[in-house]
């Protein structure tokens, strides 16, 4: 017999970063209500900024979060290079590729292990797997380190960069710091492995929503930095001319923008890069989406967890080129003189949530008169809004009862890996 009734009310969602509510209501087989609200207040960064000089705009932006710090300040590096038309050396772009791999693979690790794994093998938290299966945790923390440790190593921090600074980087990494680093990463790629024997025997939910994707595309290589503004639809934007491609409008139930583009939502994060892109990836992580059956254009948003493993892959061999590559420079010359001038550009970079825009304009002594910042999740919050109710119709058709489409709704949220706080820039 079909379900035909159900209401739903989490307030506030657990494991992830920041407050957002789901509210979902059924009757008699008829949606009611089904939203996504985020429920935090504004920050104002982009009002922070005014009158900043254009050296200090990095540092301030990287505190928009905790976690992306690293792609703040490169999108913020980016947009304002490009203002003042500043070509960094080749050894600083080679190095600030780097920082952005070791941000993107702890911030996958942490998601996988920390925050997705528990709704797939029906635990509260990642504390009973310690008991159960203390390699695989192992695995995710080594994982983790790793990321911390390229982040330490080329931007001096872990979390808000101190050497990611105008023109290209204020220090180069050891020769010998270089070596250690690569030893650790190819220390982690039997990490990866054990990893993805665990998720094969995981479960996902046979869901699926066509919607359009969203992300960097350059055609050569897999996107991180820069790039034109592509969509599964067929949209193409140049950079700067983001809000084509964003189009943001505020709905009343929630406190942060939502966004569009040829359809009613887009998803931005590591199953749009996957769809963009996926030919461009190393072949040991188009090996991994193979074993999972992940094929571009895939429409599940629960094979976004998937997508960031496949992604992990390919930073942490993409990386292991990349420090061959430095290994074989003097790092003599890392950073490029500039003559502060008035300009306006966008900068755009792969996030681990999916793509972030900076833009920003200067006057003619260097100093910020305009900035916008639109974050990954912003992009994506109307795409889990209209998720959801999809999601919660189809498990009421499979008379799944209430309590198992809540947590059917809390994963898919989750598997956005949102960070919510940042979304309400």
């Amino acid at each position: 017999m079909t379900k035909i009734d159900c209401s739903i009310d989490v307030h506030h969602l657990t494991r992830v970063e920041g407050h957002g509510n789901i509210h979902i209501t059924i009757r008699d087989g008829e949606l009611i209500d089904a939203t996504w609200a985020v429920v935090e207040t504004p920050r104002f960064f982009e009002v922070m900024v005014k009158g900043m000089s254009a050296e200090r705009v990095p540092f301030l932006t990287s505190r928009i979060c905790g976690i992306c710090s690293i792609s703040h300040a490169l999108a913020s590096i980016r947009a304002l290079e490009r203002a003042m038309e500043i070509d960094p050396p080749s050894a600083a772009r080679k190095l600030r590729l780097l920082a952005m791999h070791g941000e993107t693979l702890q911030s996958h690790a942490l998601h996988i292990f920390f925050l997705a794994l528990p709704d797939f093998v029906s635990t509260p938290n990642l504390l009973p797997l310690i008991r159960t299966d203390p390699e695989l945790v192992q695995a995710g923390l080594r994982l983790k380190e790793a990321g911390n440790a390229i982040s330490e190593l080329v931007t001096g921090r872990c979390t808000h960069p101190v050497s990611l600074v105008l023109g290209g980087l204020s220090k180069a990494p050891e020769h010998k710091a270089l070596e250690a680093l690569r030893s650790k990463l190819e220390s982690v790629l039997p990490d990866l492995d054990r990893t993805r024997e665990f998720c094969t025997t995981l479960s996902l939910p046979d869901f699926t929503r066509e919607t359009e994707f969203v992300s960097l595309q350059n055609g050569e290589t897999y996107p991180a930095i820069g790039g034109d503004l592509v969509s599964t639809d067929g949209v193409r934007n140049d950079e700067n001319d983001y809000l084509a491609m964003t189009n943001e409008y505020k709905p009343d139930f929630t406190t942060t923008k939502f966004t569009r583009l040829s359809r009613k939502s887009f998803a931005a994060g590591a199953l749009a890069r996957f769809n963009n892109n996926a030919h461009l990836l190393h072949h040991s992580a188009g090996e991994t989406a193979r074993i999972f059956g992940l094929d571009a254009v895939n429409h599940n948003p629960f094979m976004n967890n998937i997508a960031q493993l496949v992604e992990c892959y390919h930073i942490v061999n993409d990386a292991l080129s990349l420090i061959d590559e430095l290994l074989d420079d003097s790092l003599g010359d890392i950073r490029t003189g500039y003559e502060k001038k008035a300009g306006e550009a966008t900068g755009a970079v792969e996030a681990p949530r999916g793509i972030l825009y900076h833009h920003m304009q200067l006057d003619d002594a260097g100093r910020v008169t305009k900035a916008d910042c639109i974050i990954p999740t912003t992009q994506n919050n109307a795409n889990i809004h209209h998720d959801l109710a999809a999601l919660a119709k189809h498990a009421l058709s499979e008379a799944k009862n209430d309590t198992e489409i809540r947590q059917l709704c809390e994963t898919l949220v989750r598997s956005y890996d949102p960070c919510i706080s940042c979304s309400v820039h």
